[in-house]
Parts: structure tokens; C-alpha cells; sequence
């Protein structure tokens, strides 16, 4: 049992020192000054907001149950680029960009957690009047494909 119990603080020990050499090399990178581009097929703000709302929602549903197979076989981010007509070199290099603008990324990020906090609000009074609560599955013609 002593030697389980060392092999776990040793684990620990090594975790936490790859964790800092991860964050002191992410730091530099994200000291970098060189400015980001705006891509030519950029993602326009509002429609990258409903994207990564729809991400968000999606992502915390895969997650509620982490051993569903059908769940964990949805890819989340195929049904978003299927619903917003959009590929992924799209979405990384518009993500890439907005994320370089900290204060509209950040202005993004608190109009999702808005979002998000008022489709619980009403949920939860949907769930007080006894009623069922509100899907919160982004709706589309296009429904996620298990696989």
C-alpha cells in the first residue's frame, strides 16, 4: 500500500512539473508581439459568438456523461461546421485572429456566458412551474451524426 502511495506522489510530483514547463513555454509563446493577420475569409464577430455558444453547449453535453458512447462519438465541431457552412481551416485561422484581439475575444466569451446564464434562468423557472426545461442543444437542420 506505502508503495502505491509513493508511486502517486511521485506521478503528482511529475505532473506538476510538466504542467509549469507547459505554462512557462505557453507564456512565452503568448508574449509573442507578432501581430495576427486578418484572415481573408474571416468569421464575422457575431456569427463566431453563435459558433462558439453552439461549441460551448455542445461540448458540456459530450461531457455530462464522459462513459455514453453515443455521446463521446458525437464531433461537435463537424456539426458546427456542417450548421454554419464553414471548414475548419476557417474556424482555427478566425479563432487565431480573434483571440489575438483580447478585448473583442473577451467581449465574445461574456456575451456566450450571458447566453448561457439566461437559457439556464429559464430552465430552471421552465423546471419550478413543473414544466420540462428547454432543449439547450443548438438546433439545426443538420443534426449531429453518430459515428
Amino acid at each position: 500500500m506505502a508503495e502505491k502511495g509513493c508511486s502517486l506522489i511521485d506521478k503528482t510530483l511529475k505532473m506538476k512539473k510538466i504542467i509549469w514547463i507547459l505554462g512557462l513555454m505557453l507564456g512565452l509563446i503568448g508574449c509573442n508581439n507578432l501581430p495576427i493577420e486578418k484572415p481573408d475569409n474571416l468569421i464575422a464577430e457575431d456569427k463566431m459568438t453563435d459558433i462558439l455558444y453552439d461549441l460551448t453547449l455542445l461540448d458540456a453535453i459530450k461531457l455530462q456523461n464522459p462513459y455514453d458512447t453515443i455521446k463521446q462519438s458525437i464531433r461537435p465541431r463537424e456539426f458546427i461546421y456542417k450548421k454554419y457552412n464553414i471548414d475548419s481551416l476557417q474556424f482555427v485561422r478566425s479563432n487565431q485572429y480573434y483571440i489575438s484581439q483580447i478585448e473583442t475575444y473577451k467581449k465574445m466569451y461574456e456575451q456566450v456566458n450571458e447566453r448561457l446564464q439566461n437559457k439556464k434562468s429559464e430552465n430552471d423557472l421552465l423546471l419550478k412551474k413543473g414544466g420540462a426545461a428547454a432543449p439547450s442543444i443548438p438546433s439545426s437542420d443538420d443534426t449531429p451524426q453518430v459515428q
